[in-house]
């Protein structure tokens, strides 16, 4: 148990640089829409920010935008890039053999986080660099990680997300929607993209199918495929794409084991045996 209260200004300008780095360019308007703080709030938070070096303003657009001095926040953090490193040439193999892309991402704490991607540069749609962080429930990588992962993990993960506010969160409230949710992606093997979550995010335009990257009870990680509704459908990415998708995972989950015997190192900082 923690010893003092959390100190709320400082979790209010952390949420904002998370938005902003996920944005990219924010408003004050946009902020508040995603974060649900008044707007003075808002722009006090912005300000100290400025201050601090971490945004700097467009004057002309109202915009903000995050600088380089984030990246400081990130320098003792690599393991999505380690995973990535490991899964990329898998990963460039399926993308030839499906003409999809794919994203590998890793849980953390009550997020997952893109370790590779095989989206092309410069697509606006599928834009995801490694890194960028994005919600569990609502996704189909964090609903293939959350199914599969282990009972007593799940539940911790469903409790902390379940204390957190904002409409990402809200079907951990919800556990009478949660868990046959969560019992028909161990049925089927996969996982989809909620569809609010597409709408809100690509226009409704994307969909995904995701499935865990897992060694029998240990999952490493979860990797989708992204796809165009109107293109393909459900059925059809399930008839021709779900069986590689699930072999190039089980590739993955072996090259990660073998490399984690190798160096003797494994999830959460604990050795290998």
């Amino acid at each position: 148990m923690p010893s003092f209260e959390p100190v709320i200004a400082l979790s209010r300008g952390l949420e904002i640089l998370r938005v902003l780095n996920a944005e990219r360019r924010s408003t004050v308007g946009s902020l508040h829409k995603a974060t649900g703080l008044n707007k003075a709030t808002i722009v006090r938070m912005l300000e100290t920010l400025e201050h601090e070096g971490y945004v700097m303003r467009d004057a002309e657009r109202t915009e903000y935008l995050p600088t380089g001095r984030c990246l400081l926040l990130s320098h003792g953090y690599d393991q999505h890039l380690w995973i990535g490193g490991v899964a990329e040439p898998i990963m460039h193999e399926f993308r030839k053999q499906i003409g999809w892309p794919s994203d590998i991402a890793i849980f953390d704490r009550d997020a997952m986080i893109v370790a590779q991607t095989t989206r092309e540069p410069g697509s606006m749609l599928f834009s995801r660099r490694p890194g960028f962080r994005f919600p569990l429930l609502s996704t189909s990588m964090g609903r293939a990680y959350l199914a599969f992962c282990p009972e007593e993990q799940q539940e911790r993960i469903i409790t902390l997300l379940a204390a957190i506010p904002g409409k990402s969160t809200e079907l951990a409230r919800q556990p009478k929607k949660l868990a046959p949710l969560l019992a028909e992606v161990r049925e089927k093997g996969y996982a989809l993209m909620d569809e609010a979550y597409s709408q809100h995010v690509f226009d409704g335009r994307v969909w995904a199918m995701g499935v865990p990257v897992r060694d029998g009870d240990e999952v490493f990680a979860s990797i989708n495929i992204m796809m165009l509704h109107g293109v393909i459908s459900v059925e059809d990415a399930v008839r021709n794409f779900l069986a590689p998708l699930q072999e190039t995972a089980t590739q993955i989950a072996r090259a990660l084991t073998d490399k984690f015997r190798a160096t003797l190192w494994a999830p959460g900082g604990a050795k290998a045996d």
